[in-house]
């Protein structure tokens, strides 16, 4: 059979190539379509700055406070009434002395003066004193041994001398107490005496039985005669 084609118009033969060819096209294409980018112009114009504009800044008015005028002074004060003396009236002078010395004024000399010194009144407490008061009869033992003995006595003599009594007459009922404070000045002798009671009769009477206490011998501090606060609680119980 007679081919009616001429073999040289085959175009099978470069087939891939072209396929290759348009391939690698399509691939240029597609790249550079999916990278373009497009910008918006009115977005990019910045617009031109003009330099030669001069900035104007508004300053705010202020209101000016117009302050008040002082007020006007006071009126001066009328002037005294000043007494006219007649010439005739004769005024005394006074003469003031003159101080002043000269070779021929006699010098008198000054005795020596003596510089008394001024005791003071020390408090020591009873509980922590050197040497404590005694009371008459507690002159044996240590210090702690005449504590004890002066106690017992006080006690001894405030029961004997307190009227018990008094308390019912007042019409006090059940178990009274008192607060006693009385010091031992540095002669000995009971000084500034303070009670408190339920009433100002057991007061009184309290204080009149601890002014009745016996001189003692005073307590010593350092070698020393010192006033010593002694504290005495009495207690009681109203018999009905």
């Amino acid at each position: 059979m007679e081919l009616k084609k001429n073999p040289k118009a085959n175009v099978g033969r470069n087939s891939s190539l072209y396929f290759a060819v348009g391939l690698a096209l399509m691939l240029f294409l597609t790249n550079f379509a999916i990278n373009y980018k497009t910008y918006d112009k009115s977005e990019i114009d910045i617009g031109q700055l003009n330099m030669e504009e001069e900035l104007e800044e508004e300053i705010p008015i202020t209101e000016q406070l117009q302050t008040p005028p002082p007020p006007p002074p006071p009126p001066p004060a009328a002037p005294e009434v000043i007494e006219i003396v007649e010439d005739e009236v004769e005024v005394e002078e006074t003469v003031i002395e003159s101080t002043e010395v000269d070779q021929e004024t006699e010098i008198v000399e000054v005795e020596e003066v003596e510089v008394s010194e001024v005791e003071e009144d020390i408090e020591v407490p009873f509980a922590v004193i050197e040497n404590v008061p005694v009371f008459p009869g507690c002159e044996k033992g240590d210090n702690n041994a005449k504590k004890a003995c002066m106690s017992q006595k006080i006690s001894q003599f405030v029961g004997k001398k307190f009227n018990t009594e008094l308390a019912s007459d007042l019409g006090l009922t059940g178990r009274q107490r008192i607060n006693v404070i009385f010091k031992i000045d540095k002669t000995g002798n009971i000084t500034g005496i303070r009670a408190r009671a339920p009433h100002p009769g057991l007061e009184k009477e309290a204080a009149r039985v601890i002014g009745l206490l016996p001189k003692m011998k005073p307590g010593m501090q350092r070698g020393k005669p010192v006033t010593v606060p002694y504290s005495l609680p009495i207690v009681f119980q109203v018999q009905d």
